[in-house]
């Protein structure tokens, strides 16, 4: 950031003064303009109406107004009269429950998710992923600002579809940013069985997506399970790649979980998923790659189009962040872009 004017300007909620102090040193230390800091929803929701700032950091377990109360403030204030528009990193610890809360925070418009740190864990990698995501979400802010919510498209219902056959295609779904809403409109509308069986990669911080995980499988026909490694691909069932594991499948056709090192700075990796469909299932084969950060799932659409398989990807209308659709896109490599509420369909024809 060369100058005061080029600092992104953020807000710190939290509970803990210590924690809050500890984000503010982490954020500060990397350029950000910390504006101000807030102990509960309620100051969280007034220091953003006072400031303005490019993104909040949101714990979740908060006095008064939880966290998922100030997103739907913010949600409400965006609509009413703009000043909601703000894109919120959550930071919060993990627990079972807390990772049901997360998750809903994400369905219900939280831009992405951070892992409070844990004893024993390098405080430099901790304050790079959220110096890395709030950078992201400042960005989508200044990318999007003015242009129609993709939520607002995301929102309508899809129509169900009819069942695929249990002998087509495998399909990997890969997502990273905006991730699990795109999956809690997807995955419902989708039939069973589906294809030779579903694998899904969502970038997401360890012990949060077994509870993404649970509310998908409870939200439609198509049984979702967090992956555990040693699973055969089941027609009827999704299996999703645990945070802070690469999902690789074996010459057996069989899950197999890698703790290798990140990717990118991503484990799960979805090219590494990718590949070894490609590889396994040849053009019996199909990507779709849905709203994300970055490029994952590029190089991965390479090995599925040299197989002979079919490439699908979300369009920019319906995605939170146009990046790893677009770096499929561009690269010529997707057969179709189409909007979330056009992906059920053709996933299901493509399956078959």
């Amino acid at each position: 950031m060369s100058g005061l004017e080029d600092r992104q300007r953020v807000v710190v909620a939290d509970d803990s003064r210590l924690m809050r102090r500890m984000l503010a040193d982490a954020l500060g230390r990397q350029g950000f303009d910390v504006v101000a800091t807030a102990g509960d929803g309620d100051e969280a929701l007034a220091a953003c109406r006072e400031h303005r700032p490019d993104a909040l950091t949101l714990d979740l377990a908060m006095p008064g107004m939880d966290g998922l109360g100030v997103l739907r403030a913010l949600r409400e204030g965006r609509t009413r009269g703009g000043w909601g528009d703000i894109p919120v990193v959550v930071v919060s610890a993990f627990s079972p429950a807390r990772g049901a809360h997360a998750v809903d925070a994400l369905a219900e418009g939280a831009f992405d998710l951070v892992a409070k740190p844990t004893v024993g864990q390098p405080m430099d990698v901790f304050a790079s992923e959220l110096g890395r995501k709030v950078t992201d979400a400042a960005q989508s802010r200044r990318v999007q600002r003015g242009a129609s919510a993709p939520a607002a498209v995301a929102a309508r219902p899809a129509a169900p579809v009819r069942s695929a056959t249990g002998n087509g295609r495998a399909v990997v779904i890969a997502c990273s940013t905006g991730g699990p809403r795109a999956l809690a409109e997807l995955l419902p509308a989708l039939p069973t069985p589906l294809g030779a069986g579903t694998l899904i990669v969502q970038h997401m911080p360890p012990g949060f997506t077994a509870s993404l995980a649970g509310r998908l499988d409870a939200a439609g026909p198509l049984a979702v399970r967090e992956a555990t490694g040693g699973e055969a691909l089941d027609p009827g069932v999704a299996l999703l790649a645990p945070g802070g594991s690469h999902l690789r499948l074996a010459q057996s056709r069989r899950t197999e979980l890698s703790d290798a090192a990140p990717e990118g700075g991503l484990r799960p990796r979805a090219d590494l998923t990718i590949a070894d469909a490609a590889r396994l299932y040849g053009a019996r084969t199909l990507l779709v790659v849905l709203t994300g950060m970055g490029r994952d799932g590029l190089e991965g659409a390479r090995a599925v189009r040299a197989a002979g398989g079919r490439v699908l990807c979300e369009a920019e209308a319906t995605c939170t962040i146009f990046g790893m659709p677009r770096a499929v896109a561009e690269a010529g490599l997707a057969h179709e872009v189409l909007p979330l509420h056009e992906l059920p369909a053709a996933i299901a024809r493509e399956a078959a």
